[in-house]
């Protein structure tokens, strides 16, 4: 064949990973699951702003709109002044009255809860990505944390693939008009959990990277200062302060963990250590710093590394009782 024969065959062998690593349709469980919890998760989420909801995205609320117009986003012109310039998008934007914020939020409450449940989930998605953006859009720069970045995060990769195709009320139905086919493997399912995956191994890099910069993360004292900030404390820690061993050691581990992830996660020796490192590191913002909704938005999005049979290893049982009983059989 020759060196160009060699080289045509290596980048013959290249193409086809790539696109089976992209394309190469999957079972839908895996992101089936995820759009269970996330929706749960963005209906909650917002639920929770229902107690305030005018302060919160009201047009005369803490960051008023007209606020957000004139102050927050210029651009200065060649002459010296300063223009107002609009870069985001908000529905609330556009709405004036306090009524009609009402009846978009109630109208959002429904489409995170069908997206939960699974119901119209191909329209719920779509809608679901657009409202969570409106909301994150509207509240910031005053209240946009990394839980309403990840909630968006899921929210935009759901409506890439069948997220309905499982778990579903959708499905549900097709079972009882008497379509007990399985659900297909897709090409879109796997290109959104696909996706998923890069997103979290870029987030998790860069982490990683700027806790390199950070004094008390080389000095190993990070996780000190952060379980003893009375400010997000749920659980007393402070006892970590008579084991500055263990506190150094947790501290570095993260540091490891976050910006070597990229690396792990695709190994498959090291992929169930990294997700059950994931689990401690999330889950341990959740409880001992308060940041609950922050940690489980988080463990969802690592669920993509977790295969589709293993999914319904874990899942299927559950959900075939809850169809049975939902179809009146049980």
């Amino acid at each position: 064949m020759g060196i160009f024969g060699d080289i045509r065959s290596y980048l013959g062998e290249a193409w086809e990973v790539w696109n089976r690593f992209w394309f190469k349709p999957t079972d839908p469980a895996t992101l089936s699951l995820i759009r269970v919890l996330a929706g749960a998760l963005l209906f909650y989420t917002h639920l929770v702003w229902t107690f305030d909801l005018q302060a919160f995205i009201g047009p005369e609320g803490w960051l008023p709109v007209e606020y957000l117009r004139n102050h927050l986003q210029v651009t200065e012109q060649l002459d010296g002044t300063l223009t107002p310039i609009w870069s985001v998008w908000s529905v609330f934007f556009w709405i004036e009255q306090p009524w009609a914020v009402w009846c978009v939020h109630i109208l959002a409450l429904v489409v995170f809860f069908c997206l939960m449940v699974g119901q119209f989930s191909r329209i719920s998605s779509v809608l679901g990505f657009l409202l969570a953006v409106s909301y994150a859009q509207r509240v910031s720069p005053g209240a946009f944390w990394g839980l309403d970045k990840v909630n968006c995060m899921m929210a935009l990769y759901l409506m890439l693939g069948p997220c309905g195709a499982r778990y579903s009320l959708d499905r549900l139905w097709r079972l009882r008009r008497g379509d007990t086919s399985e659900a297909p493997a897709s090409a879109t399912a796997n290109l959104a959990i696909r996706l998923l995956q890069m997103q979290l191994c870029i987030i998790y890099l860069f982490s990683g990277l700027a806790k390199m910069q950070g004094e008390n993360w080389q000095a190993g004292t990070a996780v000190w200062w952060a379980v003893a900030n009375f400010e997000y404390q749920s659980i007393d820690m402070t006892w970590l302060a008579g084991y500055p061993a263990l506190v150094a050691l947790a501290t570095h581990v993260t540091v490891f963990w976050e910006s070597f992830y990229i690396a792990l996660i695709w190994n498959r020796f090291m992929l169930p250590i990294t997700l059950w490192i994931a689990v401690a590191v999330h889950g341990g913002i959740a409880l001992f710093m308060g940041m609950i909704t922050f940690g489980l938005a988080m463990i969802f999005a690592n669920l993509s590394f977790v295969s589709p049979s293993t999914v319904r290893r874990w899942v299927d049982p559950l959900a075939d009782r809850v169809a049975l009983k939902l179809s009146g059989d049980g």
